[in-house]
């Protein structure tokens, strides 16, 4: 039986395991641990008392303390709060937060955040920036060799967390160009597949955001070979990746980024318009 406050099993909930492939990760949380231990003992409380007062469960404590789980944001909250910590607790929490996430996707944010302008074209799928939680989780359960639970969690978690770049102050300017076939793939069922048209329709309508279909019955274009992205940033230097140019790696140089603006730029002139873009995801919702 747990105690209360404790959520059943959640000292071996997934995804929030520690990626043992991250060292900086694996460094964070060593130090967070042994900051929340040696402040537990400073105020003379053991396990079992700080367990029983912060509302885990004990091994929860003890995994957390030696580096070997990432403490949600409510259990820091929580360590502050009956630790009296004056806010010592409650700033590692911004760190704590990007451990979860995969290396590769933090850097992806990292410039995602820092970026004036995001464009992105992707030809066989909804971008992850776009993806809803339950189309997120059914699109990175059908990887083969499958991800194990606690991988899949943490995925899903990292993707969710990039699309924060639509809630910063100044936002920046997004732009979208997808292929109508995903559209019409249903995705984790009816239900799943008419949210994400929802949420495709939700963001299509902010104002820093221009999305656009291109159809299918079209002509060739230079994105048939896969995702296309750019982002610049206030400095006035870029960077872009193709999967059908310069070996799919990023690249800052300049003759490469402007091939990158002449093939986003072609996709979006044969794409239809941001109007009859959400026109035509309407539909769709219609048909249903």
């Amino acid at each position: 039986m747990s105690e209360p406050g404790q959520v059943n099993g959640e000292a071996d909930e997934p995804g929030w395991e520690v990626d043992p492939d991250d060292e900086w990760g694996l460094a964070v949380l060593a130090t967070v641990g042994r900051q929340l231990k040696l402040r537990r003992e400073a105020v003379g409380m053991r396990v079992p008392e700080f367990a029983v007062a912060a509302g885990y469960g004990e091994d929860l404590v003890y995994k957390v303390e030696g580096g070997k789980r990432i403490p949600r944001p409510e259990y820091l909250d929580k360590s502050e709060e009956v630790l009296g910590a004056d806010g010592l607790i409650s700033a590692m929490k911004e760190d704590v937060a990007k451990v979860r996430y995969p290396k590769k996707v933090r850097a992806l944010a990292k410039l995602e955040g820092q970026a004036v302008e995001i464009a992105l074209y992707v030809c066989s799928s909804i971008p992850g920036l776009l993806q809803t939680p339950d189309h997120a989780r059914t699109v990175i359960e059908a990887a083969q060799p499958p991800y194990s639970p606690d991988d899949v969690e943490r995925s899903v978690a990292a993707r969710l967390a990039r699309q924060a770049v639509f809630e910063r102050d100044p936002a920046p300017s997004i732009h979208f160009v997808l292929e109508e076939a995903p559209l019409h793939r249903q995705v984790g069922g009816t239900m799943v597949w008419r949210r994400q048209l929802e949420r495709l329709l939700e963001v299509g309508r902010l104002r820093n955001v221009t999305l656009q279909v291109m159809p299918t019955n079209t002509d060739a274009h230079p994105g048939l070979d896969g995702r296309i992205e750019l982002l610049k940033f206030p400095d006035g230097t870029a960077v872009g990746r193709a999967d059908g140019g310069f070996g799919g790696r990023p690249t800052s140089e300049p003759k490469q980024l402007r091939i990158l603006e002449l093939w986003y730029g072609i996709i979006r002139a044969q794409a239809l318009t941001p109007r009859e873009s959400l026109a035509f995801i309407e539909q769709l919702l219609g048909e249903t």
